[in-house]
């Protein structure tokens, strides 16, 4: 999955949440479906952008300048972003066509349904910054008596408890962040996908990792010291006595959270999270803490049992909460209950808040325009009513039928690669066949929407509409507890630019959004079509192989359904991408994590590998019209060059290289090192600096 954040990345997202069917599930060995007519060659020549390339430079040598030099050299990143390139611009056409629709709303003569007003109100209240301003603090007030009269440990339990979001996706390696103490989600179990539970995960930073506060050096030293001055900031200007000394109260507090905190590569091990407390078990645990006061405030009294994420830091948190003064909590939780909701508070708040995590943390140099932010706040809190208007107006059923023909194609041609390997015994390839062949894949839209019947927005009220949104979704979530899992409930929006592999339920999402040139174009030829968003689709349909994924059976259990000797065989082709990802190093002393990357390296490779084998498949072995003199597979591996085309401050990149799941951009481009048919292309020789050695390109599916 790729969202367009500081936080982001085509991203695993192994979310154990839902998705619907809505598109297709062909058995492996049938033939490939029948393409359609591509139309004429548009004025952007085939899809790919022939400007942006440098053609001076060997491909062989560096294969992103190749497809993007040209763009790289005079291409600047907006002010009021961290990075810029093909999915930050996909991802602004998608707000600007939403900001449209919203203003649209209340145009005269327009819908008046009760949905529709409430996304016309939602929109206007978070733009309306004249009110935000006269209100000052006070809509934020009664959070703030209610933490000032915390004055036991039962009221501390209900406090925290009681503010429990769905914040945090369980198995998304990009996602494992929540500033609450504690993160949950209700998805189905690993070990019974037919039946929900919670899942607890640690939380409680305000930085986005424990390496923030506990790692050594200069750059470290640097942003703990804004950080400090932060959340300083933030209390002087919330009116605090003494700010200093409090503001150092609070980042010690956070500091002793880290310490008990997972860290970020253990955190995307499953067989380390599969861990299912009885309730009962809790006061045992994790002792310190009033568990019982904590699920009776979170609704969760009922659950039997749960799946704790990170066992050793809800074990120690509870020990913090049943440890550390209360007085220090309540520091703590009223700074955050400001922080959280600075950008429905007055400027100065928000400003503040942008000063830390948009310039230290991201290096961005203005902050977005407010109706960028009110659309991204709008999307989160009524993302189906906005998506189907999306819908409505940008994703024609052509393009999903189009879409739907490149997805078949896609697992037919995964479907022959698993039959082809040598190394994999015939019981292991039944249990891939199995999963390919029960796939489901959700294309542009979900099959049902959300209802929000139950959901109150009030005009003029940005802040407690947030926090009702946010309180909704968690219900929402929370009553599916008892519930038959719904296997057609969708977990993005449309508008979202991003796609999704949910291999509990083993599934797909590719929402409207990103089915979009340069990804995909109806007009685009198949090798530029295949390039681009063939490998996206394909990265998806990888992640339930890789090796996170391939612990899941067709069922979405976690379950091993491997030979000892194959999976022996899989694991020493994942080590080969480690240690090749291990040493790039993409800012001087700092190398990209080959583990913590090991499952988007794997679905890059993989995917990168299905879509090359599908585009042969679908142009039958004709060659085509091909720009500029290029063959169609120079075509196809420009294509998918330059879907990773981005460049990026280098805050931000430093954030992703120590935190994120994902490589940056410019080595998932550098994928094509490790196909054959790459080298045969561009004529790839020994001495240039991305060749392999035929035994030394890596090869899992």
């Amino acid at each position: 999955m790729r969202i367009v954040s500081a936080r982001s990345g085509l991203r695993t997202a192994l979310l154990l949440t839902l998705l619907g069917a809505a598109a297709c599930s062909r058995a492996p060995d049938a033939a490939p479906a029948n393409t359609p007519k591509t139309p004429a060659a548009p004025a952007h020549q085939g899809g790919i952008d022939l400007a942006g390339m440098d053609r001076s430079v060997a491909p062989g040598d560096d294969f992103f300048a190749y497809a993007n030099g040209a763009w790289a050299k005079t291409a600047e990143i907006p002010p009021d972003r961290s990075t810029w390139g093909v999915w930050a611009i996909v991802n602004d056409r998608a707000q600007q066509r939403t900001r449209e629709l919203l203003e649209g709303l209340t145009a005269p003569g327009g819908d008046t349904s009760a949905d529709t007003r409430k996304v016309a109100d939602y929109f206007a209240s978070y733009m309306d910054d004249a009110a935000i301003e006269s209100m000052g603090l006070s809509p934020v007030q009664p959070f703030l008596s209610k933490i000032a009269a915390i004055r036991d440990r039962e009221a501390l339990a209900a406090w925290v408890c009681g503010s429990l979001r769905s914040d945090v996706d369980p198995l998304n390696a990009a996602n494992f962040y929540t500033d609450h103490l504690f993160g949950v989600w209700i998805s189905p179990a690993l070990d019974d996908p037919e039946t929900y539970v919670p899942y607890l995960l640690q939380g409680g930073l305000g930085m986005p990792d424990r390496d923030y506060y506990l790692k050594a050096g200069r750059d470290m030293e640097r942003v703990r010291g804004a950080y400090r001055e932060h959340v300083l900031h933030v209390l002087r200007l919330a009116g605090v006595a003494d700010p200093a000394t409090v503001a150092g109260r609070i980042v010690a507090l956070e500091t002793k959270i880290a310490r008990v905190h997972a860290t970020r590569t253990d955190s995307v091990d499953v067989m380390k999270a599969n861990n299912p407390w009885p309730r009962a078990e809790f006061a045992t645990r994790a002792p310190g803490f009033d568990w019982n006061a904590c699920f009776d405030a979170a609704g969760l009294a009922g659950a039997p049992r749960f799946i704790v994420w990170h066992p050793s830091a809800v074990h120690g948190i509870a020990a913090l909460l049943g440890r550390e003064p209360i007085a220090a909590w309540r520091e703590y939780l009223s700074f955050h209950a400001i922080d959280r909701y600075a950008g429905v508070l007055p400027k100065a708040f928000a400003g503040e808040r942008f000063a830390f995590y948009g310039k230290v943390l991201s290096g961005t140099e203005e902050q977005r325009p407010r109706w960028k932010r009110a659309v991204d706040s709008t999307s989160d809190a009524l993302g189906d009513l906005v998506g189907q208007l999306y819908v409505k107006k940008y994703f024609p059923p052509e393009s999903k039928q189009q879409l739907q023909i490149m997805v078949r194609n896609l697992v037919v041609a995964f479907g022959r690669r698993i039959g082809s390997l040598d190394w994999m015994d015939p019981q292991t390839k039944a249990g891939a066949r199995a999963k390919l062949g029960t796939l489901q894949v959700g294309i542009g839209y979900p099959d049902t929407w959300r209802d929000y019947a139950k959901l109150e927005i009030v005009r003029g009220e940005a802040l407690m509409n947030a926090w009702r949104a946010e309180r909704f979704d968690y219900e929402v979530n929370r009553a599916k507890l008892g519930q038959p899992v719904a296997r057609n409930e969708w977990a993005m929006t449309p508008q979202t630019v991003n796609a999704l592999n949910l291999p509990i339920l083993n599934g797909l999402n590719f929402p409207a959004a990103i089915l979009e040139p340069p990804f995909f174009d109806p007009s685009a030829s198949l090798a530029a079509n295949y390039g681009a968003i063939g490998a996206i689709i394909g990265h998806e349909i990888s992640h339930s192989f890789d090796d996170q994924g391939s612990q899941f059976d067709a069922s979405g259990r976690l379950h091993n359904w491997w030979t000892k000797e194959d999976f022996a065989h899989f694991k020493a082709a994942s080590a080969k991408l480690v240690a090749q990802y291990n040493a790039y190093t993409p800012l001087p002393g700092l190398h990209i994590n080959g583990q913590l990357t090991l499952s988007e390296n794997i679905a890059d490779l993989a995917g990168l590998s299905a879509a090359y084998d599908a585009y042969r498949g679908a142009v039958a072995g004709k060659q085509t019209t091909a720009p500029a003199g290029f063959t169609n597979d120079q075509e196809f591996f420009v294509s998918f060059g330059q879907a990773w085309r981005s460049k990026m401050r280098e805050p931000l990149l430093r954030q992703i290289i120590l935190t994120d799941g994902h490589s940056p951009d410019e080595y998932r481009a550098t994928t094509v090192r490790n196909i054959d048919a790459w080298y045969a292309a561009f004529e790839v020789r020994p001495g240039q600096r991305l060749f392999l050695a035929p035994g030394d390109r890596v090869k899992v599916w």
